[in-house]
């Protein structure tokens, strides 16, 4: 097999038992992994010395890059993260292999484990692309799994990330995340109350909520988003926001929920509750330009925040349990919009 030469090593060779220059050299290697014949650059030391059956060995620490290059070519000729392509998303994050796999949801060895020997799936490649250049895409996996986070080292990778959401243009991402969740959902149709996504309304609607309810957190929020909705619906025959509501233990929540308290006018903060458990506080927004919102849909919003401004979560959530179009509905399930005429009085 042809090799090239790439430099001459003095050091003690295991073949002739003698100290002298030993080559190390270079050459196209191939293995099947998976069931696919893979080649990779393999390195190897050749002693001038032995006889020609045994000429050749590798360091364990050459064993173990040749396996990482054979690795690597399997990952590109599927399409896959290389190994050293998981390392650069890591430490653009400013994360250890723990922090990484915690932040995913994983085991704590599992980024370890794709760094040096094991070849991920599509399903991990995917998790691992989607926080690779988007850096909205990681907050949202830290708000998710923030327990799994002491509360210093939390602030610490928020910030290092906030550090890379501001190199990229934090409001064409935090709008870009938000509607590659509705992808499946970009005609009128009944799961989105025959009307498509309109960020801009939607940013208006959470505004105009919070200036006039006091203590607006995420879960009430989310009710109060799909009560508006709904009432518009059965007003005028079509919904308000253009947003795709499921059914989940805690209510109607949108598709996307967690992009959505990530759009760029929004005033959200984190606050501590008195179980210090993170909660998402909704503030007003200075400047937000209401003219997306018709004199119709402000009083239809105003019947909402008149109902539930007083409102615990506990209270929307138990109030919202008894709702049609929730019993009717299965966990996971879109929550269609007609199954709403049936809505509770206000």
């Amino acid at each position: 097999m042809t090799n090239t030469l790439i430099k001459k090593v003095y050091m003690d060779c295991p073949l002739c038992e003698k100290k002298h220059e030993v080559e190390e050299r270079i050459r196209t290697a191939s293995v099947m992994l998976k069931g696919e014949k893979v080649s990779y650059n393999e390195r190897f030391y050749f002693c001038t010395n032995a006889d020609e059956d045994e000429n050749e060995f590798e360091t364990g620490s050459m064993t173990n890059e040749n396996l990482l290059n054979a690795r690597n070519a399997y990952r590109i000729k599927k399409g896959l993260l290389t190994s050293d392509e998981i390392v650069d998303i890591r430490r653009s994050y400013g994360l250890s292999q723990v922090d990484l796999a915690k932040l995913l949801g994983w085991g704590e060895a599992t980024i370890s484990r794709y760094e040096s020997k094991a070849i991920q799936d599509e399903t991990y490649d995917t998790m691992l692309r989607l926080i690779k250049d988007n850096p909205l895409k990681a907050l949202e996996f830290l708000k998710k799994n923030a327990h799994k986070f002491s509360g210093l080292k939390r602030l610490e990778i928020k910030e290092k990330m906030t550090e890379k959401l501001d190199a990229y243009g934090r409001e064409f991402l935090s709008r870009q995340t938000f509607e590659c969740a509705y992808v499946d959902f970009e005609e009128p149709s009944d799961a989105n109350g025959f009307v498509v996504l309109n960020i801009d309304k939607i940013e208006a609607m959470i505004s105009y909520m919070a200036e006039k309810v006091t203590n607006l957190f995420k879960v009430k929020l989310m009710k109060m988003l799909w009560y508006s909705d709904v009432l518009a619906f059965i007003e005028n025959g079509y919904a308000m926001s253009g947003m795709v509501y499921r059914h989940e233990s805690m209510g109607a929540l949108p598709v996307g929920h967690y992009s959505l308290m990530n759009l760029e006018k929004l005033n959200v903060q984190e606050e501590m509750s008195y179980t210090c458990d993170t909660m998402l506080h909704i503030y007003p927004t200075v400047g937000m330009d209401y003219s997306v919102l018709s004199k119709k849909e402000k009083i239809i919003l105003d019947k909402v925040i008149e109902k539930f401004r007083n409102y615990k979560a506990k209270d929307i959530i138990d109030y919202m349990h008894e709702e049609k179009a929730y019993i009717d509905t299965t966990a996971g399930e879109i929550i269609p919009f007609s199954l709403a005429k049936d809505i509770r009085a206000f």
